[in-house]
């Protein structure tokens, strides 16, 4: 199985990637700079980016970076992927140098999802200094977040995600969108790498036209998230889900719409998890309270 360790980083496609910088820098609190080839960096702690930004034909979710720790945990990973008869690409010159790593290779898990398994990403170690006021984001040794994907074929998207990638289940949660008890459920499994983040990565069990349901960032404070808010109605942002806290992280947070056709979740407070005294478990409930997704759909 591969070790990684965390979410490096994510990659959007944008036919605009201008709608980014604004978005990155009044909304999120992100440093924003220019890409090669159009695109956009938003840096949120001393690497030089987390979010990178490729023009394109599309809006959309395009790739998740994981991260494994040096040359020889690249080098198993491939040997893992060659075993489990996983076709994957060898990043090209000008790909590694957008994604500024040393190794990146790239494939697709059973439902279509794009991964990349990285070593080595530059970090130009430069204050992390918010254009509106954000003091940091919590990364250090947690990666840069989590991020929710689709995962039509749920069964064989899992045992990939744990067998080969190495993931492991934290908790469970089902879910039905109307009151009628012949909608089949929706599973979303919590998954954990080699980190203490409650979750890096969760799997929801349909399909997604953005490629993602939402990826969450995590800031220092509660004041914080309150004046994130004030950013999404200062800038006419479309909430997806109210303020709330989860059941299962912890995380008090709330959903809002991106250029990108996929959320973000701006939240304070996600568990950090001692995984030898975890127990895995099914939520019954999506929040302790708030996160009213229904405003999404308004």
């Amino acid at each position: 199985m591969i070790d990684i360790r965390g979410l490096g980083y994510i990659v959007v496609e944008a036919t605009d990637p201008a709608k980014w910088r604004s978005y990155g820098e009044q909304v999120l609190g992100m440093m924003v700079e220019d890409a090669p080839d159009g695109g956009l960096y938003l840096k949120m702690d001393e690497r030089a980016y987390r979010f990178a930004v490729v023009r394109g034909a599309q809006d959309r979710y395009f790739a998740s970076g994981w991260e494994v720790a040096d040359a020889g945990a690249f080098a198993n990973a491939l040997e893992a992927l060659q075993k489990n008869g996983t076709q994957f690409e060898r990043a090209s010159s000008a790909e590694r140098d957008f994604r500024r790593v040393q190794e990146m290779v790239w494939f697709h898990d059973p439902s279509g999802n794009r991964h990349e398994i990285f070593w080595g990403a530059k970090s130009d170690f430069r204050r992390f200094v918010s254009p509106v006021g954000v003091p940091h984001f919590v990364t250090n040794g947690l990666g840069l977040g989590h991020v929710v994907l689709p995962t039509p074929n749920f069964d064989t998207t899992y045992a990939f995600l744990s067998e080969v990638l190495g993931f492991s289940l934290s908790d469970i949660f089902r879910v039905r969108f109307t009151p009628d008890p012949n909608e089949p459920e929706k599973r979303i499994y919590f998954l954990h790498c080699n980190n203490n983040r409650h979750h890096s990565l969760a799997m929801f069990e349909m399909a997604m036209p953005s490629g993602c349901v939402h990826a969450m960032v995590e800031v220092p404070s509660m004041d914080e998230v309150g004046r994130g808010l004030d950013r999404v109605r200062q800038h006419n942002v479309k909430m997806s889900a109210t303020l709330g806290r989860h059941c299962n992280d912890q995380m008090t947070s709330f959903y809002m719409k991106t250029p990108g056709g996929f959320d973000v979740e701006y939240g304070h407070g996600g568990l950090v998890v001692d995984w030898e005294q975890h127990s895995v478990y099914e939520a019954t409930a999506v929040s302790l309270w708030g996160h009213d997704f229904s405003i999404g759909y308004q």
